[in-house]
């Protein structure tokens, strides 16, 4: 996969993303009359890489005179699948090229895994991209959309790719219209819309995507501003916040790096995912606890985490050592469900965190059921 860095080379191409709260907000219609606005009045060259209209006649019409590249055809157990031409838009090398759909997962044969690994490679290859996407794709959100909507989101795309962004683009609408224009069939066919209205169109959904799509914004132009006050060397805040999330090999611990990964997005700041072995542990562990362990520190990772691992007798002693090293600001905790008796017996972490460390905010987090699978 390609390499997520901020600190980029001066010849590689821009990137804005115009994000969502839900599909049928407007995200690809304002893509492409920004594309047709920059072809006929800056003269700029651009052109579609990918454009999923969805069948609404609007949308296509909006392509009007843009060129398009043909999309290439994939065979896959017996179906042809049509993807993004990476190949044809290097060969051509546009200005800008415009790239929907950003959390798609290609199908197996292309280039790359994920829709969003083309449009890193066309950035590296110095063309501009402007792409679309849904906020509630974005990885760390996770866990807390697919609870409101009732529903697995499958497809994600890593907040490092937003950091990536050198401008996000909030796509927004009220609660109200979104909902009319699912019941007048300009999101999904009229067959659909009672049931989308019932369930990932509900108000309070709704309500919340729109939330999560204008923090996302905000934090990015929060990002930038501090990226640019840093190369002007003009002062910063004077007290850099710092997260830090504990990690363990529990099933469930994903919510942890998911909420920590938000918390640091939020603040703008770095952080850290911890863990903790005893010195015994690599003869003790169990093979199912050392995978799940490998497979957080993976996604902690990809969300932009720094991964300490220490090796102490002692637990609590180690993370609050690390934290006062550190001078952390944020905490995240995993909870299991465990008794008085126990608590009492093997002592808990927490609470001796909580005695040990002051001037810390501290989240528990409840882990003591598994994350969906693939969510």
């Amino acid at each position: 996969m390609p390499d997520m860095k901020l600190d980029r080379r001066s010849d590689e191409g821009k990137l804005r993303i115009y994000i969502g709260a839900a599909p049928g907000v407007g995200k690809t219609w304002d893509m492409l009359n920004d594309a047709w606005r920059m072809k006929h009045q800056d003269g700029i060259d651009v052109v579609i890489g990918f454009v999923e209209p969805h069948g609404r006649e609007e949308t296509v019409a909006r392509i009007r005179d843009l060129e398009v590249i043909p999309q290439k055809v994939i065979p896959y157990r017996g179906v042809h699948f049509k993807e993004l031409d990476f190949e044809a838009i290097l060969a051509r090398k546009p200005h800008t090229v415009l790239v929907d759909e950003l959390a798609h997962t290609n199908v197996p044969g292309s280039r790359n895994d994920k829709r969003y690994e083309d449009v890193l490679e066309l950035l590296e290859a110095g063309i501009n991209v402007m792409t679309a996407v849904n906020v509630q794709h974005l990885e760390t959100l996770n866990d807390v959309v697919g609870h409101s909507a009732n529903a697995v989101i499958r497809e994600t795309v890593p907040d490092s790719f937003f950091k990536r962004a050198d401008e996000v683009v909030n796509v927004d609408v009220t609660v109200t219209e979104l909902r009319n224009r699912l019941r007048q069939g300009k999101i999904y066919a009229p067959e659909k819309a009672e049931a989308a209205l019932s369930n990932f169109f509900r108000i309070g959904n709704l309500n919340l995507l729109r939330e999560l799509a204008l923090r996302t914004t905000a934090e990015q132009v929060s990002r930038r501003e501090s990226e640019y006050r840093r190369t002007q060397g003009l002062e910063q805040a004077t007290v850099p916040e710092k997260v830090m999330v504990c990690l363990s090999a529990r099933p469930g611990t994903e919510k942890l790096i998911r909420v920590g990964a938000r918390i640091a997005g939020r603040l703008s700041t770095n952080w850290y995912a911890v863990y903790v072995s005893r010195p015994d542990e690599a003869k003790t562990a169990e093979p199912e606890a050392r995978q799940r362990l490998e497979e957080y520190e993976r996604l902690a990772r990809d969300l932009g985490a720094k991964v300490v691992n220490l090796v102490d007798k002692n637990v609590p002693d180690a993370l609050i050592h690390f934290a006062q090293q550190e001078s952390i600001s944020h905490v995240v905790f995993g909870q299991s469900a465990r008794s008085r008796w126990e608590i009492l017996l093997r002592g808990s972490t927490l609470n001796r965190f909580l005695a040990e460390v002051r001037d810390v905010t501290v989240q528990v987090v409840p882990t003591q059921k598994s994350a969906r699978k693939g969510a």
